[in-house]
């Protein structure tokens, strides 16, 4: 059962089992680095660093890709990072961005293999 986080309650914390499992998937964004996004990632993620979106939330909206930007508000999405440090740090920037549907994948992709669940090695363009 999702878990509303202490920071936000509009965060919800998601298992990465919990996440699969949803009836109509969230759009995954994940905050690694290109090179550990390139290791490995979950099936459909697409890549879009925290760095990148800090910095494309801030003074240089420009570098974020056209996917991103276009998406609409109510766009229900999910982040995920390595251990989730970050993830959670990129879910309170998109909140505070507008978006009303985020979700916060716990444990990361080390949680996510250690649960053995999909990945997938080919590139989402992003």
């Amino acid at each position: 059962m999702p878990i509303p986080s202490p920071l936000d309650q509009t965060v919800v914390n998601l298992s990465p089992t919990e996440l699969v499992q949803l009836p109509n998937t969230p759009l995954l964004i994940d905050v690694r680095s290109g090179l550990e996004y390139r290791t490995g990632h979950a099936p459909g993620a697409r890549n879009l660093s925290l760095p990148r979106l800090l910095l494309g939330l801030g003074i240089a909206r420009w570098v974020l890709p056209p996917w991103f930007r276009d998406l609409p508000p109510d766009q229900p999405i999910a982040v995920v990072c390595l251990t989730a440090h970050r993830s959670p740090i990129a879910a309170q920037q998109l909140v505070k961005l507008g978006f009303t549907a985020i979700y916060n994948v716990t444990g990361g992709m080390v949680e996510w293999r250690r649960l053995g669940l999909a990945i997938a090695a080919k590139a989402q363009a992003g």
